[in-house]
Parts: structure tokens; sequence; C-alpha cells
């Protein structure tokens, strides 16, 4: 089964881990990568089903957004194997 894949980037690992931390939380997703950036950027990508991601992503979004800063979020619907190589 291919599943789809979220990102949420922050600015600060704290308010990354707990978007990570809630989303895990609340939603059937599984964490695959944090990554930091560059210039205090951290990347946080999580995977599972779409309804799941999407869930995952605004619970992570709210909670980065009361901690620290929230650059943005996305979610891809079951990327293609090549993309999520790539990305993962």
């Amino acid at each position: 089964m291919n599943k789809s894949i979220g990102i949420i980037e922050t600015l600060g690992y704290t308010a990354a881990l707990i978007a990570a931390d809630m989303m895990l939380k609340m939603a059937y997703v599984d964490i695959v990568k944090i990554e930091t950036i560059g210039s205090g950027l951290v990347s946080t990508i999580i995977e599972g089903d779409i309804e799941s991601v999407k869930v995952a992503l605004e619970v992570g979004a709210e909670a980065a957004r009361s901690s620290g800063e929230l650059i943005g979020i996305h979610s891809i619907a079951k990327p293609l194997l090549d993309l999520k190589h790539e990305v993962l």
C-alpha cells in the first residue's frame, strides 16, 4: 500500500518536537524523519493514510503555532515511489 506523506516545517527544534508529539498522539501516523535544514528550520515528515495525515498536520500545526513558529504544512496523497524515495 502506498501511504500518503505529510510535511510540517517549523522554526526551531522544540516546536518540531512538540508538533511531532501531538501528531503521534492524535492520529495514526508514523514519523519518518525529523531533519534540520539550516537557519533554525526543521522539517518533520510523517506518513499514513491521507485522512490521518491531514488530521495530524492540523493538530501539529496548531501545536507548532502555540510553541514556536509554524512555517508551513503540506500533504501529498499517495506519492510516486520515486518521489517518496527522494524525500525519505
